[in-house]
């Protein structure tokens, strides 16, 4: 039925995937997939079933790819990858003229937009335990502000181009300053930005803030403030010395150094003019630094998402953008969670709201019968020799249900439900125990100032250790809340089970339990009494009956109460109405009130009649036992039959009682098996990640010292140099590399593209590698009976020609060759 569906999906991603140059085809191919994404989310679950594969782009796992039953991660690779694309498109403009930089601010101000609705409105909805290092929260603030410095710069490029006022240029250059700083604060807190990209952003950052003091020191001299100039130029040049601190690692490009170094000899050489003239000439205050008003700031830069992003459904459409939009056919996945939902809170409505409220009034009932001695009087008297009608249906339904061998099968289940569950949860504590006990070892050995991670039950990371703990404890509070509440319930079982095993066996064993009246006729002054509490005792009977009658029907309706077609229908309606609106459970809210409003809400009301009706056939039932009673003491009865009596009835209502606590505590153990299998797989995972960090962390700190190194070693790429193929955003700055030298889209999935093998290569592309430098000679040293030391050095054979060899030593021998080795002198 989807075939079709399917196809245009898969190509739509081999499209989108396969995109290696900048331009605005790509953009389209990029939009329509992740438009398409976004409608398939609300038909499909996130875990579709699908497996997709992605490298990230930053960081120093490049080489790793990642995997993901994920639909939302897809659509996060795809958007990534079209900021990146809108980076690049901004770098490839011609920045030379007005045009090419607008566009170029505006393709930075849709790479930001991008970035921001993918922190803002896909990231929280990932569901990822461990998200991409490059797509935390972190490194997405840091890139976005990035691409918004970048933009920003390009609207000051413009008005330096133009001849704009100083003092709107300075505006601009200062908003630049500070969104450099702001991405570069966001960069320190991400763990995908590497030092050289927070040295560059850094270096602009000062950059900027000494071109706007610079520029402000202009506007100052054009107003005659020569006192502000001077101090203003003192600013600058101390920014521009704090950017040229960023060269000495060589993490700078070259242009950044040149501009910087430019801007130095500018600003010098005013400095130098306006101190001389102010000095001679004007003899202004120069005031100081803190007394400078804070120059403002002109906000060009704005991070727009492209409506394609933001509003994908308005794209989708026969004659639309996007195309038809897949898969409308298909139930919205919405609405099998919406069925969900309603079934549940129906179920909870009907159970906790109806019936159990009935069954607590019936609870209440019988208390209160059992306190009056009801029906045991009425029985001893109406039916003083054999069984009574209503005990005789009891133990039927006792036998019939074989209740002592359900009741035993009820508690062995209960055992054993709980002993596993028990054993599964002793076995992630024992996790967790032995990593605190593993992780206190190591931090003895090492110290509390090497070994400086967090402890175990202080990991405050997503499912770590502090959380687990938390979650032992509170498991550990269920168990004994449990074994607590299953000793009551044996308690109650203790209590009957004697009365119980009389009930369940044969009649005359019933009978030979209940001893015979030696009264056989009913007094005739007791008759109207007994006649009034019949009738009013009659009455609770047929209240109990209606009362299970309601709750048997309730059930009924709700096991026939099916929503799927009705919810298909409002699905439709919802569709037709708000025809670009991805359907989510929220919006059947109402028609959730309105369904449980009609079907349930009467048998709720209903409630407090039960209760009212309840309490005025009791108030009847009091006073004619009272009245009984009374009239009982003057004729006397036989009060060891009336015991007995009421001893098995009152053993039949406990059975029934119990029955329902071991029903309840067999489904607490069921649901209390999942919350404890998912603790120790959550504590395995956990102890698992711990160990291997352990493991890194000891190789780490059991490295020899630097000291013992020999600095004649070939120089190594190590892994701290960084593993990327595609080290970011294609343009992480302006102005510093031709537009032959721009990196391709930087997020590379390995569904339909595999890549290359990744090729190591240092963060810093443009820095110049340093080698070793040549050990000086060391001094000659006396000769010690011809054995050589380490202090002679190393001395070569002589020339052949005569001359002096490399070592200095004899002549008339041939040079020195590689083969040969090396001779000791």
């Amino acid at each position: 039925m989807f075939r079709h569906d399917l196809e245009v999906v898969d190509n739509l991603r081999r499209d989108a995937v396969n995109i290696r140059e900048a331009h605005e085809v790509g953009i389209k191919k990029l939009q329509t997939y992740a438009g398409q994404l976004v409608w398939m989310g609300g038909k499909f679950p996130i875990d579709i079933g699908a497996d997709f594969t992605w490298y990230p782009a930053l960081g120093y796992h490049t080489e790793h790819p990642l995997a993901a039953n994920n639909l939302k991660y897809e659509l996060m690779n795809i958007l990534f990858n079209l900021a990146a694309l809108y980076s690049q498109l901004a770098f490839a403009a011609n920045r030379q003229t007005s045009e090419g930089l607008k566009s170029a601010a505006s393709s930075f101000s849709k790479a930001a937009g991008v970035l921001t609705h993918m922190k803002n409105e896909v990231l929280p909805e990932l569901r990822m335990a461990n998200p991409p290092d490059d797509m935390d929260e972190a490194t997405l603030e840091s890139l976005i502000q990035l691409f918004l410095a970048q933009s920003q710069e390009c609207f000051w490029v413009k008005a330096a181009m133009d001849s704009y006022k100083d003092a709107s240029i300075a505006r601009l250059a200062a908003r630049v300053s500070d969104l450099y700083n702001l991405a570069r604060e966001a960069a320190v807190r991400s763990e995908a930005i590497s030092s050289t990209w927070i040295h560059h952003m850094s270096a602009k950052h000062h950059h900027f803030a000494a071109a706007a003091q610079y520029r402000a020191a202009r506007d100052c001299l054009e107003k005659r403030k020569y006192g502000e100039e001077v101090a203003r130029l003192i600013d600058s040049l101390a920014c521009v010395n704090e950017g040229l601190k960023e060269c000495k690692g060589k993490y700078l490009t070259k242009a950044v150094v040149d501009d910087l170094h430019g801007l130095k000899r500018r600003v010098e050489e005013d400095l130098k003019r306006a101190e001389k003239d102010n000095d001679m000439l004007y003899l202004h205050a120069v005031p100081p630094k803190s007394d400078l008003k804070i120059l403002e700031r002109a906000n060009m830069a704005v991070a727009r998402i492209p409506p394609e992003v933001a509003k994908p459904f308005d794209f989708l459409g026969d004659k639309a953008e996007f195309g038809p939009a897949l898969f409308t056919k298909l139930v919205p996945f919405a609405v099998h969670v919406a069925v969900s939902i309603y079934e549940e809170r129906r179920d909870r409505l009907v159970n906790n709201n109806i019936i159990t409220e009935l069954e607590t009034l019936t609870d209440k009932l019988h208390g209160i019968l059992s306190d009056l001695n009801l029906p045991g009087s009425l029985q001893a008297l109406e039916k003083p020799l054999g069984l009574p009608g209503t005990l005789v249906q009891h133990a039927e339904e006792i036998r019939q249900a074989d209740a002592l061998n359900r009741l035993q099968r009820g508690f062995a289940d209960i055992n054993k439900l709980c002993a596993s569950d028990r054993a599964v949860f002793e076995e992630g504590r024992a996790l967790l125990a032995a990593e605190e006990e593993e992780d206190n070892a190591l931090r003895r050995k090492f110290g509390t100032q090497r070994w400086n991670r967090p402890e175990s039950r202080l990991d405050p990371t997503p499912n770590g250790g502090a959380k687990l703990w938390n979650q032992a404890a509170e498991i550990d509070g269920y168990f004994a809340s449990s074994t607590s509440s299953d000793g009551v319930v044996r308690e109650k079982y203790a209590a009957v089970q004697e009365t119980l095993a009389v009930l369940a066996s044969s009649d005359r064993v019933i009978m030979d339990y209940i001893p015979n009246s030696r009264r056989t006729e009913i007094p005739e002054p007791l008759k109207p009494a007994l006649t009034r509490l019949r009738g009013a005792y009659n009455d609770v009977l047929r209240l109990e009956s209606r009362r299970r009658k309601r709750v048997e029907s309730l059930k009924t309706r709700c096991r026939t109460d099916d929503i799927k077609t009705d919810i298909l229908a409002e699905a439709a309606r919802l569709e037709r109405t708000y025809p670009n609106t991805q359907i989510v459970a929220a919006h059947f809210e109402d028609f959730f009130d309105k369904r449980l409003d009609t079907l349930y809400e009467p048998d709720v009301e209903a409630i407090e009649k039960e209760a009212a009706d309840q309490e005025k056939i009791l108030t009847d039932v009091q006073r004619a036992n009272r009245e009984f009673e009374s009239q009982k003491k003057s004729v006397g009865g036989n009060a060891e039959r009336e015991k007995a009596l009421q001893r098995l009835d009152n053993a039949y209502y406990k059975y029934k009682e119990i029955v329902n606590n071991v029903e309840v505590g067999r489904k607490f153990y069921n649901d209390l098996s999942r919350i404890v299998e998912q603790f120790r797989n959550q504590a395995r995972q956990w102890v698992n990640e711990r160990r291997k960090d352990a493991r890194s962390l000891e190789d780490e700190l059991s490295m020899p010292p630097l000291s013992s190194l020999s600095i004649n070693q070939p120089p190594q790429q190590t892994a701290h140099q960084g593993y990327q193929t595609n080290p970011g955003p294609a343009s992480y700055y302006m102005n510093q590399q031709s537009p032959q030298q721009q990196q391709q889209p930087i997020r590379q999935s390995v569904m339909h593209s595999p890549p290359a093998e990744a090729q190591i290569q240092s963060w810093a592309d443009n820095v110049e590698q340093e080698h070793p430098k040549p050990k000086p000679p060391m001094a000659p040293v006396a000769n010690m009976g011809g054995a050589w030391m380490p202090e002679m050095g190393i001395k070569f054979a002589p020339s052949p020609a005569g001359g002096p060899s490399a070592g200095g030593g004899p002549q008339g021998k041939s040079t020195w060759e590689p083969s040969k080795g090396i001779r000791f002198g």
